[in-house]
């Protein structure tokens, strides 16, 4: 194995969090994904970089060694994209355009819809990604114009200095999908002791799921086996009856998977749009708010629930 930047800026952001949960979360990849990268690093080196403690990693004699040369390296190859980027930019068309960012999501297909409508000419680009951390330091970096983001309820987002933001849904419940045989499918709302029995898969890559999922488990007493993995994957298992998974009320319908709210809402999260200063976001906000109140009136589940609470998001436009 041949030691890559990618290699070292894991290896520095280890170090700068002192936790590998951390690092994962700010690099936007799964726990298990970054230490099985850091033992090959460490079996690559034939040593131990890092002190794995109940308090957290910090690093060994070599490990700081390592550091001391990895960390110019880094930097330099972020200035060298940084500035490539700038001279790309600079030498692109001038015209009106808008860089979108966005965690995985039913809207963005009627948003993006949407907003070609509205801005006719724009050259609209979108990157979706897992991590909402990635997504705002992109933005602070002049990389993006906007990022629709969600916040576990929890796990709040260390959102950067200057970043503008406004709210599109200050708590979306989260559902629960499950085979369409499970025993509590055929239940308008599922209790949380409903799932006792049943294994969980959460993607523990998106920031804030693993924990928002755990802290509501631990509440209501429960301590049920846990899959780690893409909700993809999850997709699938729930189909077959082989896990249950926390899904966006937006979801489905599916004929092949039941979607149901959870009694009293334990799991949520915040809709948030960020932008970068001066940036202007009334048609960008307007037309994510339409394509979320379509999204919710074709989920008809989540429409009820919003119509039971009162929400004017259930109103017809």
């Amino acid at each position: 194995m041949e030691l890559e930047v990618r290699h070292l800026r894991a290896l520095c952001a280890i170090a700068e969090t002192g936790s590998l949960h951390q690092a994962a979360r700010r690099l936007g990849v799964s726990q298990p994904s970054l230490t099985t990268q850091l033992k090959r690093i460490e079996n690559t080196l034939g040593a131990e970089l890092f002190q794995r403690e109940r308090t957290g990693c910090s690093p060994t004699l070599l490990g700081r060694a390592v550091l001391s040369r990895a960390r110019p390296l880094v930097d330099g190859m972020s200035a060298l994209v940084s500035d490539a980027l700038a001279e790309a930019e600079a030498a692109r068309p001038r015209g009106p355009r808008l860089r979108i960012g966005s965690t995985a999501s039913r809207v963005l297909g009627g948003w993006l819809r949407r907003l070609r409508v509205r801005l006719p000419g724009t050259d609209l680009t979108l990157r979706v990604d897992v991590s909402a951390h990635v997504l705002l330091r992109t933005v602070e970096a002049g990389r993006l114009d906007v990022a629709f983001v969600h916040e576990v309820e929890g796990s709040p987002l260390s959102i950067p200095e200057g970043l503008a933001q406004r709210v599109l849904l200050d708590r979306e419940p989260q559902f629960i999908s499950l085979s369409r045989d499970h025993p509590a499918a055929g239940r308008p709302v599922v209790d949380l002791g409903d799932l006792a029995g049943d294994r969980w898969m959460v993607d523990p890559s998106v920031d804030g799921e693993w924990d928002g999922v755990r802290r509501v488990l631990g509440a209501a007493g429960l301590d049920p086996p846990v899959l780690h993995g893409d909700y993809l994957t999850a997709a699938s298992l729930v189909v077959l009856g082989e896990a249950v998974a926390p899904c966006q009320p937006t979801s489905g319908p599916r004929e092949d998977m039941a979607i149901r709210p959870l009694r009293d809402d334990p799991l949520a999260v915040r809709l948030l749009l960020v932008s970068r200063p001066g940036a202007d976001t009334e048609a960008v906000y307007g037309e994510l708010e339409a394509a979320y109140m379509e999204a919710a009136r074709q989920a008809a589940g989540y429409h009820e629930w919003l119509l039971r609470h009162r929400s004017p998001l259930a109103r017809t436009p």
